[in-house]
């Protein structure tokens, strides 16, 4: 099989925020596309688009050449692969499986090693780029799997992003996005800091961001999230709750590892406390609310 053939029937499991503009886009691209949500919903738009609703996870794996899957937690990812349901016992032999969820590195071996004992080909392939990224095809991709089974799905990857790069093995994949989030944590407070600091000295924190992203403080956060920040625009391009559950997950691997990692630690507290103060459900940039609200008690 070679993925350039638009023949190729892909089957994508997970319509949310970021899985419904990646399936749009390989709609676009000329793929025929299945797909599942757990609520239809949510993938309604798709539809519309000319997506082919299905039933049941385990009739999607029966009907697709390549699935994709890009779910909420590490337990979803194995209920849908491992489970007598899922898509290593329903797929059809030959077949390639992309986890593009952000997981555990052992859930990324274990359904590897079970996919390769039934013939299948199951690649590690978490994103980063957020919702602008994902609607904008920018996503940056880390793939982890056998190199054969990269570079037969690598044009579909290539569809949904711009920076798709191969880092290892089964696993490596989702090592390399706990580095990515491991960087993104403490920039987050730095961030925030940056704008409460701003606000405090009687700045725009507008016009002080037009100053620094440029410089040597530039990053994807400071450039894309503290605008949100600034405007009070608290939507999620990445949901507080899951990334609480990403930089577990990287916690648990880090000290697998003997691997000290404070900054991780303290990001992670500090996005626990607003998650307890109810903003679970709301993006990433809403940890300016925590600092925003040690401001306001101290003036």
């Amino acid at each position: 099989m070679t993925v350039q053939n638009k023949d190729v029937v892909i089957g994508f499991v997970g319509t949310g925020v970021m899985g419904k503009s990646m399936a749009s886009h390989l709609i676009k691209a000329g793929y025929r596309v299945l797909v599942y949500n757990r609520t239809k919903a949510k993938a309604e738009e798709l539809i519309a688009q000319g997506a082919t609703w299905m039933d049941r996870v385990s009739d999607l794996a029966k009907a697709a050449q390549v699935i994709i899957t890009m779910v909420g937690y590490p337990k979803d990812v194995e209920e849908i692969y491992l489970e007598a349901d899922g898509i290593v016992h329903h797929a059809k032999p030959g077949a390639y499986l992309i986890d593009m969820t952000t997981s555990k590195p052992s859930l990324a071996r274990t359904i590897y090693e079970e996919a390769k004992k039934r013939g299948l080909f199951a690649l590690d392939a978490p994103v980063s780029g957020g919702d602008v990224g994902a609607r904008e095809a920018r996503l940056t991709i880390m793939v982890g799997g056998d190199e054969d089974a990269y570079a037969a799905v690598e044009p579909i990857l290539r569809v949904m992003g711009t920076n798709v790069i191969r880092q290892g093995g089964p696993g490596a994949g989702q090592h390399t996005k706990m580095c990515n989030q491991i960087a993104i944590a403490t920039n987050m407070i730095g961030v925030c800091e940056a704008i409460a600091y701003a606000k405090r000295a009687g700045l725009d924190p507008t016009r002080v961001l037009q100053s620094i992203e440029a410089g040597a403080a530039g990053s994807w956060s400071l450039s894309n999230l503290a605008p949100r920040m600034i405007a009070g625009n608290f939507a999620p391009g990445f949901y507080v709750k899951h990334f609480i559950k990403d930089m577990t997950i990287a916690l648990e691997a880090a000290k697998e590892m003997g691997l000290m990692t404070p900054g991780l630690e303290l990001s992670k507290s500090l996005y626990e406390e607003l998650a307890a103060q109810g903003e679970e459900d709301s993006g990433t940039q809403a940890l300016i609310k925590w600092f925003d609200k040690q401001f306001a008690s101290s003036v």
